[in-house]
């Protein structure tokens, strides 16, 4: 029987930096824990720098991922966003490396096509993908830690595992994200899946 692996994914901002933890069984996929870090505006830019890589680093040091989904850099409109966004970037990538995580970097493109099926997805409809791939009671929210779970969920459509390659996984996301025509989200919480919001973004 193939063992489980923890993968962690991560939606780099120097505002706000989502994470999430994805257990997974071969070809089936559990959330174990997602959360933001947060940075004000008006602190010092080391040590907005400093406070993402020590709280990922400790991320990793109590789910104990093996590897790392995470999310390019997108030089679009907004010049100055994007090396915020890569500075936050390079500040996580580091607590990866130090505790030794295989990386797999993907466009915000093959994210949305892994997850919903189509590379021109809005967040909703990423959304409401995550919450239905990993089985959970609601839509992740804030959308940072819902990018970083679907960044997880990309690194298995690309990597493959128990038997599932990356070209058959990622059919099957395709077909499943087809099911998707503008479905909205879903209402309150559940205990357990709020307990699992708070306790992992601390």
């Amino acid at each position: 029987m193939t063992e489980p692996r923890t993968i962690l994914g991560i939606d780099p901002g120097l505002a706000n930096t989502g994470w999430g933890v994805v257990r997974q069984y071969g070809p089936r996929m559990e959330c174990v824990a997602y959360g933001c870090v947060s940075t004000p505006a008006g602190v010092e830019l080391s040590q907005r720098l400093a406070k993402i890589h020590e709280q990922i680093s400790a991320v990793i040091s109590r789910f104990d991922p093996v590897c790392l989904g995470i999310e390019t850099v997108w030089f679009g409109q907004n010049i100055t966003a994007a090396f915020a966004t890569g500075q936050a970037r390079g500040a996580a990538l580091v607590a990866c490396a130090q505790h030794g995580l295989s990386v797999g970097e993907f466009t915000p493109r093959q994210i949305k096509m892994a997850v919903v099926g189509t590379g021109s997805a809005d967040k909703a409809q990423v959304q409401y993908m995550v919450k239905k791939l990993l089985n959970l009671q609601m839509e992740p929210k804030p959308d940072h830690a819902s990018d970083a779970l679907a960044a997880a969920i990309c690194y298995t459509t690309h990597e493959g595992y128990g038997g599932v390659g990356g070209a058959s996984a990622l059919a099957k996301l395709e077909s499943r994200g087809r099911v998707m025509a503008g479905a909205g989200t879903g209402g309150a919480s559940g205990a357990a899946a709020r307990k699992i919001l708070e306790e992992g973004a601390r």
